[in-house]
This record gives structure tokens, C-alpha cells and sequence, in this order.
């Protein structure tokens, strides 16, 4: 057994898998996308076979690649797409549908019922979140009504219900574990996070049988042991949590007031609260940051549904560019006298205003208006909601006239163009670490500490490393007519929908 840790980095669009060496340095790495299904307008859906198939693919591409054997790796840590739902056969494994993804919108007009009942208020007490088709509970419900026999055979415990870590858990131990962890079960809308448990009284109002739940464990702990025929050898999963509180563990946010963001298909930025259950004014969810040794760590989480995706878009929509290291050459090359606002609300708003029907505009443009000014409009928009996301913390959470320093990362952090505008509507530091690697390298710490492999805590936080810091530079009045312009293209977004 070696100090090789294996993290698993199951997301929206691609998988991937990245072998860590006792230095917590990266050893080898695999990565696959996989197809996205979108059979109507607002919903999205993966093959959860296909997900399988390249998890599989790309644990071996990196184990390869490290030139090492699967013996020599200590524990496996998994971090995955969260609020993305999978039902299957308890007895073969087979999915009975496609997954339903985070971002699809198909239980709007539920939500909508279930607020009318008057129920948005039960829930948020309970499971620190909103009603919103964004979150698994009514992915769940929609799945049990309408796939033929559902809801039968799981009142008789032939269905199991899971997120993506519990499906690959199940998968990876041939069946033998049924369990997910603490942060996953937070985005579910059936679980009560004051109280760590599946709640009866949400599981009723969505009829959703117990049997079909898996068992809620640390994010640290034994989740099982991998068949050996898959990989050649049994690895044990010690290590598990959704991908946003990954990121928040592998940027080392331990303390409370400690801040990050992730840029990746959305963006989520998470404040830690500490032992603290703080509830949002402003439309923020309360969520579990982490769980270790029975202890929950508490967060305020902003979610923005479209941030990487919107450079896709860009990509393989409007074809305005090649590839997405593209955008940041491009939008600094816009001409600086256009104020072209992109709301791109391709799959409604995310927090703070949390309209699943809301879709998405562009507001300024004129007949000199071309691809540069796209590209830096998609790009300014994720900074625009990110600005949104912080001033909402900021009235939830005192932070003492501390200005907040963001630490950031996902695939976009790559552009120091878009960091550097980042830092400028902020109108506060912008840090990027050493290793972009976050939300794997969380998941891993998660394994490795629990193997013995890995320092604790508190070292593994002296360890963060930065890699550049990003100060403001845009002028106050610059700064107040962009974000007078932006509000403006959002208020009309909203009104529109």
C-alpha cells in the first residue's frame, strides 16, 4: 500500500481522475466529457452508463499515466456534480432513466404548487434551502410519477436513490455500499441539516419512501471498498463530498469569514459560518460546508446556474470562438465605448433571485457589436453575479469592516483578464492558488488524512500556496456605471420573464 491518493472529479461535463502522490502533488491524470441530452426546453440529462464508463476510463487513464499499480494507492476520495438525481435497480444496478441534472428546470411548476401550499417556509427551516427545481427532492418526485412502476416498486425497497457519489459508490463496490455523505444529503431538500437525518415529514410531502436512502456519513469515513476486478486491486473510498464543499476544503476555508468561489459550468461561492446556522435574508442557502468526526461545519452558498457555460456557448452555440482559452484575448481586444450586458439566464437565475423562468438576454448591443464584445460581456457576467452572490453575504454576515478576500478557482480562473476584472467589480482581492486542482485536491485531503497518508488539518491549511493576487484597479466611478448598467439588464431580465 502506497501514499498515492486517487480523487474521483465526477462533473457536469466531463469526468476526471487525478492520482496524488504523498506531496499532495499531482502524480497523473485522466479526463473524458461525456454527451449532454436536452429533450426539452429547461431539461437536462446525463447517461448515467455513460458517467460510469468514463469514471472507469479515466481512473485508469491517471493510474497509467502516475506509472504506478492500483495497490500502491492508500484511499480513493470521490467529489461530484451535486442536486443531480439517479434511480436504479437495487437488485441489478441499472438506472430506470436518464439522471436528472442540476440544472434542469422540468419541476418548475411544482415548486411553484408546493410554495403556494405554503411549504417554501417548511423546507428552508429545515433543510436550509429553497424551492427550486435546482435541488434533487423534486427531480426525485418528478422520476417516482413518471417512469412507469416507479413509485410502487420503491415503497417495496426494489429503487435506490442516489447523487452521483452514491451511484459510483454503489457501482465501485459492486453493490456492497449504499451511503453518501453529509454535504451531499444537504442539497437533497429531504434532509434536516440542525438535525444530520433524512426528515420523515419532507420525505412525505415529496413522496419519497425511506427505504430508497442511502445511509448519511462524514465526509471523511469508510464508504466501502472498490471490487478489485475493476481497477486490480481493493481500494478503500474514504473521502466524499459534493463538489462545491471539495473546493471549499481544498482551498483551505476552515475558518469562519474564509471565502471561495468556483468557476467551473456555474459558479458557487461558499462563506464558512463555522458552528453557526446562519439564515439568509437575502436569498442565500444555509448548507453543510463539511462534517468531520461528527462536527458540522456550516455555510451562506451563492449558486449562479451559467458561468463556464457560458463561454460553451460562445464555443459551440454562436461558434465565435475555437476554444475557451480564446475568450480573455478576445474580450480585451472590445471596444471600450460599447457596455454590452449578457443575462445569461439559458436555465433561469440562480441566487440571489431565484427565477427558474427567467431566460437569458443581451442588453446594448449596436451594429458595431461582434464577437469581442460577446466574449467580454460572457466573461464580465459571471463577474457581475459574483458581485451579487458577495453583497448578499456581506448583509447575511458581519464581517467587522474586514474587506473579504476571495479565493478562487475552476477551470476559468486560468484568465488573468477575467481575474483581473473580477477583482475590479468586486472592488476587493482576488487570490488564485497554486494548485487549480481544488475541488480533486479537497476530496483527496478527505481520503489521505483519513488514511494516515496526508497531514492533518491544520497543516494541510499552512499548505495553500498562492499563486497570484489580484488587486483592484477600476476607478469607483467606472466601476458604479458597469454595475448600474448591469442591474438594469437583470431588472429587465426579470420583468421580461
Amino acid at each position: 500500500m502506497g501514499g498515492y491518493i486517487l480523487a474521483i472529479d465526477q462533473g457536469t461535463t466531463s469526468s476526471r481522475a487525478i492520482v496524488f502522490d504523498g506531496q499532495q502533488k499531482i502524480a497523473g491524470v485522466g479526463q473524458k466529457e461525456f454527451r449532454q441530452h436536452f429533450p426539452k426546453s429547461g431539461w437536462v440529462e446525463h447517461d448515467p452508463e455513460e458517467i460510469w464508463e468514463t469514471v472507469v476510463f479515466t481512473v485508469r487513464e491517471a493510474i497509467a499515466k502516475a506509472g504506478i499499480a492500483a495497490g500502491d494507492i492508500a484511499a480513493i476520495g470521490i467529489t461530484n456534480q451535486r442536486e443531480t438525481v439517479v434511480v436504479w435497480e437495487r437488485e441489478t444496478g441499472k438506472p430506470v432513466h436518464n439522471a436528472i441534472v442540476w440544472q434542469d428546470r422540468r419541476t418548475a411548476a411544482f415548486c411553484d404548487k408546493l410554495k403556494k401550499k405554503g411549504l417554501e417556509k417548511t423546507f428552508a427551516r429545515k433543510t436550509g434551502l429553497l424551492l427550486d427545481p435546482y435541488f434533487s427532492g423534486t427531480k426525485l418526485s418528478w422520476l417516482l410519477a413518471n417512469v412507469k412502476g416507479a413509485q410502487a416498486r420503491a415503497a417495496k425497497g426494489e429503487l435506490c436513490f442516489g447523487t452521483i457519489d452514491t451511484f459510483l459508490i454503489w457501482r465501485l463496490t459492486g453493490g456492497k455500499s449504499f451511503v453518501t455523505d453529509a454535504t451531499n444529503a444537504s442539497r437533497t431538500l429531504l434532509y434536516n441539516i440542525a438535525e444530520n437525518a433524512w426528515d420523515d415529514e419532507l420525505t412525505e410531502i415529496l413522496r419519497v419512501p425511506r427505504a430508497m436512502l442511502p445511509e448519511v456519513k462524514d465526509c471523511a469515513a469508510d464508504f466501502g471498498v472498490t471490487d478489485p476486478s475493476i481497477f486490480g486491486a481493493a481500494i478503500p473510498i474514504l473521502g466524499v463530498a459534493g463538489d462545491q464543499q471539495a473546493a471549499t476544503i481544498g482551498q483551505a476555508c476552515f475558518e469562519p469569514g474564509m471565502m471561495k468561489s468556483t468557476y467551473g459550468t456555474g459558479c458557487f461561492a461558499l462563506l464558512n459560518t463555522g458552528k453557526d446556522m446562519v439564515r439568509s435574508k437575502n436569498r442565500l442557502l444555509t448548507t453543510i460546508a463539511y462534517r468531520l468526526d461528527g462536527e458540522t461545519t456550516y455555510a451562506l452558498e451563492g449558486s449562479i446556474f451559467v458561468a463556464g457555460a457560458a463561454v460553451q456557448w460562445l464555443r459551440d452555440g454562436l461558434k465565435v470562438i475555437k476554444a475557451a482559452p480564446d475568450t480573455g484575448t478576445l474580450a480585451e481586444s472590445a471596444d471600450p465605448s460599447q457596455e454590452v450586458y449578457l443575462v445569461p439566464a439559458f436555465t433561469g437565475l440562480g441566487a440571489p433571485h431565484w427565477d427558474p423562468d427567467a431566460r437569458g438576454a443581451i442588453f446594448g448591443m449596436t451594429r458595431n457589436t461582434g464577437p469581442a464584445e460577446f466574449a467580454r460581456a460572457a466573461l464580465e457576467a459571471v463577474c457581475y453575479q459574483t458581485r451579487d452572490l458577495l453583497e448578499a453575504m456581506h448583509k447575511d454576515w458581519r464581517s467587522n469592516g474586514k474587506k473579504t478576500v476571495l479565493r478562487v478557482d475552476g477551470g476559468m480562473v486560468a484568465s488573468d483578464w477575467t481575474m483581473q476584472r473580477l477583482a475590479d467589480l468586486l472592488d476587493a482581492p482576488v487570490d488564485r492558488p497554486v494548485i487549480l486542482e481544488t475541488t480533486a485536491l479537497g476530496v483527496a485531503w478527505l481520503a489521505g488524512s483519513r488514511a494516515g497518508v496526508w497531514p492533518d488539518r491544520q497543516e494541510f491549511a499552512k499548505s495553500w500556496a498562492r499563486d497570484r493576487r489580484f488587486e483592484p484597479r477600476m476607478d469607483e466611478a467606472t466601476r458604479k456605471v458597469k454595475l448600474k448598467g448591469w442591474r438594469s439588464a437583470v431588472k429587465r431580465t426579470l420583468i421580461a420573464a
